[in-house]
C-alpha cells in the first residue's frame, strides 16, 4: 500500500502541473478531476492503477493537441517523473536493515571525493597540504578481510620504537627492584626478576598500558611437593598446594621459605603480603622515578602487587608476579580477597601456549599470533569484553587449531568469525577446558553475570564487527 500510495501521489501531482499548463481543456481538466477525486471512491491502490491507466488516455489526447516539440519535451518529463517515482517508491518499500552476509562486501564505504567542476573555497597553502595528507592516510576498505588486516596495522600493534622504548623502561625499574630485594633480604633466594608476558617474549604487542615481572622462588624438589586441586580440601583442578614434606627428618627452618609457612602448606597470601610491605613501604620509589624520568607509585589498595607508572608516552601498570618451580611446574601465588584458601597457587601454561602458538604459525605460515593481536585489541576496546582475558584467547586459538587447517592471511576473516563463535559457544556451556589440561575450566573465575554480558558482547561483533573495527584508537 505504501508503494501504491507513492506512485499515486506522484501521478496527481503530474497532472495537476499539465492541468496549470492546459487550462483550457476541458476533457484534460475532466481527467484531472477524476484522478485528484480517485483515493475516495477506489481506495490508495485503486487509485494508483486508475493514475496509470488515465495516464495512456491523456497521452494520446495531449498528443493530438500538442506541436511536436511540445510532445518530446512533455514525454521526456513524463518518462523522468515515473522513474523517479518508482524509485523513490521502492526504496520507501524497502526494509532498513541488510542482512550481514549481504553487507558483508561493503564493510567500508568508498570516500566521496569532491566534483572537480565546483569550485572549492580559497584556503591556504598550508590548510590544502594538511587536508590533502589526511585524505592519503585514511585506509579505503572493503571487505571483513580488508578491515581486520587495517585494525591490525593501525589500531592492533605498536610500532616497535615505542615497544623498545617501554621495554627499556621497565628493564630499568626491574634492575632497581632486583637490587634492593636483594640487598634487603639476602636469606631469600630469589632468582633473576625477568619479563613475562609480549616484553618477555618480544612478540608484537596491541597496547603498552600494562606488563608483568616475573619473581621465581626456586623450591628444593627433595622438601617441596605439588598436592593437585583435586586431591585438597576444595577439590578445585585450577588450584593447587604445594606442601613441605619430610619435617620428622628435617626440620622447619630448613629451607628459607620456611617462614612462610600456615600449617604444613607454603601460603601464597602470607609471601604476597610480606613482599607488599616491602615495596610499598621500603623503596624509595620517587628517587627511582626523577633517575628513570617517570613518575613511579606503588599501588598500596591492592592485594597484588602492582606499580602504576607514568612516563612521558603515557601510562602503565607493572604486576610482580611471585611464581614458584618446582621440577616442570611454574605455580603463580594466588592471593586475591576472594580466594577460598592463603595457600593457593595457580599452574601457568603461558609458556608453553605461546611456544605452542609460535610453533604451529611457523609451520604453516599462518597467522594465529596476528588474529590473536587483533582480538586483545577489540577486548580493550568493547567493555563489554573486559573479563575476556589474553589466556582465554589463547586456548580458544589452539583449540581451534586442531579443527581448522588453513590460518593462511586469506582465511584471515573466516577464522576470526570462527573465534568468536566458538567463545559463544563455549560461553553458552559455562566451560572453556585448558588446551594442555582438559580438567581445567578457564571460565571458572567468571560470574553468571559475567559470562552474560561476555556472550552478549561476543555476539554483537559477531554479527556487526564494523561497529568495532571502524573505532577510532
Amino acid at each position: 500500500m505504501c508503494l501504491g500510495y507513492t506512485l499515486g501521489v506522484k501521478m496527481a501531482e503530474l497532472q495537476i502541473r499539465k492541468k496549470e499548463k492546459k487550462s483550457g481543456d476541458g476533457i484534460g481538466t475532466m481527467v484531472d478531476f477524476l484522478l485528484a477525486n480517485a483515493r475516495l471512491v477506489l481506495g490508495v491502490g485503486g487509485a494508483a492503477m486508475l493514475g496509470i491507466a488515465t495516464l495512456a488516455v491523456k497521452r494520446l489526447i495531449d498528443r493530438a493537441t500538442s506541436t511536436p516539440s511540445d510532445k518530446e519535451a512533455e514525454e521526456k518529463a513524463e518518462q523522468k517523473s515515473i522513474e523517479e517515482s518508482w524509485k523513490e517508491a521502492v526504496l520507501k518499500k524497502a526494509s532498513p536493515t541488510l542482512r550481514r552476509k549481504e553487507d558483508l562486501e561493503h564493510h567500508c564505504a568508498p570516500l566521496s571525493l569532491p566534483d572537480p567542476s565546483q569550485k572549492m573555497p580559497e584556503a591556504t597553502g598550508t590548510s590544502q597540504v594538511k587536508a590533502s595528507d589526511e585524505i592519503k592516510k585514511i585506509p579505503i576498505c572493503f571487505t571483513l578481510q580488508e578491515r581486520l588486516l587495517n585494525y591490525h596495522t593501525h589500531h592492533a600493534s605498536v610500532p616497535e620504537v615505542q615497544m623498545e622504548e617501554a621495554r627499556q623502561l621497565v628493564l630499568d625499574i626491574k634492575k632497581e627492584l632486583q637490587e634492593f630485594l636483594h640487598a634487603k633480604h639476602p636469606e631469600m633466594p630469589f632468582l633473576a626478576l625477568h619479563l613475562g608476558g609480549s616484553f618477555g617474549n618480544r612478540l608484537p604487542m596491541s597496547c603498552l598500558d600494562h606488563a608483568c615481572l616475573i619473581m621465581p622462588l626456586v623450591l628444593e624438589p627433595d622438601l617441596w611437593c605439588v598436592i593437585p586441586g583435586q586431591k585438597t580440601i576444595l577439590s578445585d583442578p585450577n588450584f593447587c598446594m604445594v606442601k613441605r614434606i619430610d619435617l620428622e627428618y628435617t626440620s622447619r627452618g630448613s629451607s628459607p621459605w620456611d617462614r612462610f609457612l600456615v600449617g604444613a602448606y607454603l601460603s601464597s597470601r602470607t609471601m604476597v603480603q610480606s613482599l607488599h610491605k616491602t615495596i610499598v613501604g621500603s623503596i624509595n620509589w620517587p628517587a627511582i622515578g626523577t633517575v628513570l624520568d617517570c613518575t613511579i607509585k606503588p599501588d598500596i589498595t591492592s592485594d597484588e602487587l602492582k606499580l602504576e607508572v607514568v612516563h612521558p608516552n603515557g601510562h602503565m601498570i607493572i604486576r610482580i608476579l611471585p611464581m614458584a618451580v618446582i621440577k616442570d611446574a611454574d605455580l603463580l601465588a594466588h592471593c586475591c580477597a576472594t580466594a577460598p584458601a592463603e595457600n593457593l597457587w595457580q599452574r601457568s601454561f603461558y609458556k608453553k601456549e605461546v611456544s605452542r602458538l609460535q610453533e604451529l604459525d611457523s609451520s604453516d605460515s599462518g597467522i594465529r599470533l596476528k588474529c590473536l593481536q587483533i582480538l586483545k585489541g577489540i577486548c580493550r576496546d568493547c567493555p563489554s569484553l573486559c573479563h575476556l582475558n589474553s589466556t582465554h584467547l589463547r586456548h580458544i586459538l589452539l583449540h581451534l587449531s586442531t579443527e581448522s587447517s588453513d590460518w593462511t592471511e586469506t582465511a584471515l576473516a573466516d577464522r576470526f568469525l570462527q573465534v568468536l563463535e566458538e567463545l559463544i559457544g563455549y560461553l553458552d556451556k559455562g566451560f572453556l577446558p585448558s588446551y594442555f589440561n582438559d580438567k581445567l575450566n578457564l571460565f571458572s573465575s567468571l560470574k553468571a553475570e559475567d559470562i552474560e554480558e561476555l556472550g552478549y558482547g561476543l555476539y554483537q561483533v559477531f554479527s556487526e564487527p564494523d561497529d568495532v573495527l571502524k573505532r577510532e584508537r
